[in-house]
């Protein structure tokens, strides 16, 4: 078989099956893939340089930084809203969030604009974070204890005017509490993570950096002017047993005009509501599973659907010659030209789009079944555009991210 008549059977299949199916179908019908062995998601280094920003936040806004941080798309659309509407405070403020459908740890985020700024700023920290979140909780509060006592060892977790700074047993632990001064008022503290803990343990400083407009560098902390934000932050953070906490009456009363559908909480305890994920995928698949059951059953149907499809593909070729499968290619190739794909510029161009989503936030990660198949058809180089689609896709995530 010469290299021309196995790149036109590459291309028929290709037709067939998408690319994703053709690797399941590579293995024997009803042999399972070995399972992955269990390894946690995020390493200490990865928990540290991600919490570092965030770990000396007061308990309360650390715990609703750590629930928001799991509906990154959502924090986007706050983030730009609040941007739209910067003059939208107070009451004028809780009105308007009737009319959106935001998770309720978003929501108490927009009378925090710094927060948000930063959150939707550092995108993929903030995914990363909310992914580390799902994944491994007792981690992220662990190591978040782990960076105040490091803190605290280095002189530099005091009480100050904006902050009162405790610590305390609990669950036959010490315990490193950070409360606000003033009731129902944050101040949002900022400072240098590659000093304040001391000398950084690792060879490279922790990446992600946000300084806020005023931002007067120094050694210690730097906060920004106190916000009252009432009942609006409910979170907390049950250190003992390593728990996001939340006040139900506080929480259920600041989402109490917000849409109807959404759903309250009945109990003490952070539940992530996976449909306000909104199609943001999860890093691990135990995760996806915890949170997306249904969708799992789905595409373990449609793998095997695409399986059969491969099958049959494999024997309509058995009985072909050259000229047959030359036909096929241009039969496929006309379809997907009636399907609107000549119009497109580039298969790598039509796909990166198709790819990225709208607005370019990068989380969506499907493209059109007429784009694959044009593509497709026109055999290694356009699989070669695609690649360069693809790198596109991480645009969204890649505008957070980076070292100084």
């Amino acid at each position: 078989m010469d290299f021309r008549y196995k790149t036109l059977v590459a291309a028929i299949l290709a037709v067939t099956v998408p690319a994703f199916a053709q690797q399941q179908a590579a293995a024997p019908a009803g042999q399972a893939a070995p399972a992955p062995a269990a390894a946690k998601s995020f390493s200490q280094q990865e928990l540290d340089e991600l919490l570092a920003p965030i770990a000396l936040y007061p308990d309360a806004l650390l715990a609703q930084v750590l629930m928001a941080s799991t509906y990154p798309l959502q924090v986007v659309e706050a983030a730009r809203w609040v941007k739209a509407n910067p003059n939208v405070k107070d009451k004028a403020l809780e009105e308007a969030l009737k009319d959106q459908t935001w998770d309720p740890a978003v929501k108490s985020l927009t009378t925090l604009p710094q927060v948000l700024t930063m959150m939707n700023e550092k995108l993929d920290w903030t995914q990363k974070l909310g992914d580390a979140v799902l994944a491994q909780q007792a981690d992220v509060m662990k190591t978040a204890q782990a960076l105040r006592k490091k803190a605290e060892a280095a002189g530099n977790l005091k009480s100050t005017p904006e902050q009162k700074v405790k610590s305390e047993q609990q669950n036959g632990q010490t315990v490193y509490i950070i409360e606000s001064a003033k009731p129902e008022t944050v101040y949002v503290p900022t400072y240098n993570p590659a000093t304040i803990y001391g000398s950084w343990w690792y060879p490279y400083p922790p990446p992600y950096y946000y300084y806020p407009p005023g931002y007067v560098a120094g050694a210690g902390f730097w906060f920004a002017t106190g916000v009252i934000v009432g009942g609006a932050i409910w979170g907390g953070c049950g250190w003992g047993h390593n728990e996001i906490n939340i006040d139900v009456d506080r929480q259920n009363n600041f989402n109490r005009n917000t849409n109807r559908n959404v759903e309250r909480n009945t109990n003490n305890k952070f539940q992530h509501n996976a449909e306000n994920r909104k199609g943001v995928p999860y890093r691990d698949n135990a995760t996806a599973q915890k949170y997306n059951k249904g969708g799992d059953r789905a595409a373990a149907q449609s793998r095997e659907q695409f399986r059969g499809q491969a099958d049959a593909g494999r024997q309509q070729l058995q009985g072909m010659d050259k000229g047959q499968l030359q036909s096929q290619v241009s039969a496929a190739d006309r379809a997907g030209g009636r399907g609107g794909d000549r119009a497109a510029p580039s298969a790598g161009t039509r796909d990166a789009g198709s790819r990225g989503g709208g607005g370019g936030s990068g989380f969506s990660g499907s493209g059109s079944g007429a784009s694959t198949r044009a593509a497709s058809s026109r055999g290694a180089s356009s699989r070669s555009s695609m690649s360069g689609g693809g790198g596109a896709r991480g645009g969204g995530g890649g505008r957070g991210g980076g070292r100084r």
